[in-house]
């Protein structure tokens, strides 16, 4: 989506895709990746989610992204946390111990800023993005990484022609796709969530999934190896 349409919903408040639950997938699949406390998150297009504040409860380095600075202005001050800001190039720089917020486009993040990275927290992310975009934003990520950064990523899936996005769908097929030559794909959970999200039976959906999967990465070493006996 263009920036102004985020600038937009959050200068008006439109902000129907944040929830005042941290997400229960996350709390329920988190334990599967066996985080060491003191491990870097990376959160992108963070919003003022509180699964950020729940993620730092577990001991975690919180470096996040976030176009909005209305939105990060308000993930600081709701949750009372005090603030030192700077800038980095065209980015500003909202920080607190064991939290980073950058303010601004995700395309300008550095190999730098994630470069200690251990796990990347995916939940509104590529679904806010449309077909054309997130190839982009998945190259960029996977740029952007450490070698053996692994990837929770939480998608919906859904019947497109039934609801324009955002949200948008993104099906198993397109993570493959996207992550697939240097990842392998791993579903953790796939819930039933229309009746719980009844606002998107209004927009039309007739049927909702929420999917959680873990993105590890493919050994490169024996990926060449495997290359070599064929």
């Amino acid at each position: 989506m263009e920036k102004e349409f985020w600038h937009g919903r959050w200068a008006n408040n439109r902000i129907g895709f944040h929830t005042l639950e941290v997400n229960e997938n996350l709390k329920e699949s988190w334990q599967k990746l066996a985080a060491r406390r003191g491990d870097q998150v990376f959160v992108p297009l963070c919003g003022k989610s509180l699964d950020v504040l729940w993620l730092l409860e577990q001991g975690h380095e919180i470096v996040g992204v976030e176009l909005s600075s209305v939105a990060v202005e308000a993930l600081f001050e709701e949750n009372g946390i005090g603030i030192r800001r700077k800038t980095i190039g065209p980015l500003g720089v909202y920080q607190a111990p064991g939290l980073t917020i950058y303010c601004g486009d995700f395309f300008n993040l550095t190999r730098t800023m994630l470069g200690r990275t251990a796990i990347v927290y995916d939940r509104g992310s590529l679904v806010a993005l449309p077909s054309e975009m997130r190839h982009r934003y998945a190259q960029h990520l996977q740029f952007l990484l450490p070698s053996r950064c692994r990837i929770l990523l939480i998608t919906l899936e859904y019947e497109q022609t039934e609801m324009s996005g955002p949200p948008f769908a993104v099906h198993l097929n397109e993570i493959q796709m996207l992550y697939g030559n240097g990842y392998t794909v791993e579903c953790l959970a796939h819930r039933d969530i229309l009746d719980a999200e009844s606002h998107f039976k209004k927009r039309g959906l007739t049927a909702l999934n929420e999917v959680v999967h873990l993105l590890t990465p493919i050994d490169s070493g024996l990926q060449m190896a495997n290359k070599a006996n064929r």
